[in-house]
């Protein structure tokens, strides 16, 4: 089976014990890319955080969109319909999961997809999408709903 490595790189600015520490840090691929990080500054305020970097709760939610949408392109093809393009806002909804605990409990994706020729009909769209997310490797590795919301 396939493995996903990725290597995540945090140093200390110095502030470490006294809590003002910096969370930037780098998530590195290992096909090369570099990637800035951090905590998301609705959870540790700037300048503690970084708002320019990723945070790992719009890291998931990209993930999901990612793969919706790989899976999707996969599927639509296997069926006969030519995708021109695709784009999607994904939104992920952070909630009480236990006393003291949060958790990525929803993340809607909102699909906008233009077909060259046929497009699919109402029915074969929602058709595809749920053969998209039936074949979705984050989908499937998630205990978080995932709805699709195709934009209009």
């Amino acid at each position: 089976m396939a493995k996903h490595v990725a290597t995540i790189e945090w140093r200390s600015d110095g502030q470490f014990a006294s809590g003002r520490y910096s969370r930037r840090h780098e998530w590195r691929f290992d096909g090369g890319a570099v990637v800035p990080g951090s905590s998301s500054p609705d959870v540790v305020r700037i300048p503690m955080s970084d708002r320019a970097a990723v945070d790992p709760e719009e890291a998931l939610v990209a993930s999901a969109s990612s793969c919706h949408m790989l899976s999707f392109l996969w599927v639509a093809q296997q069926a006969g319909f030519e995708v021109e393009s695709y784009s999607d806002t994904a939104e992920g909804t952070m909630s009480r999961v236990a006393p003291g605990r949060m958790g990525i409990t929803r993340i809607a994706l909102r699909p906008r997809i233009a077909f060259v020729g046929r497009a699919p009909t109402a029915e074969e769209l929602a058709h595809l999408h749920h053969e998209a997310h039936v074949q979705c490797f984050i989908a499937n590795s998630l205990k978080t709903e995932i709805v699709i919301e195709p934009a209009d």
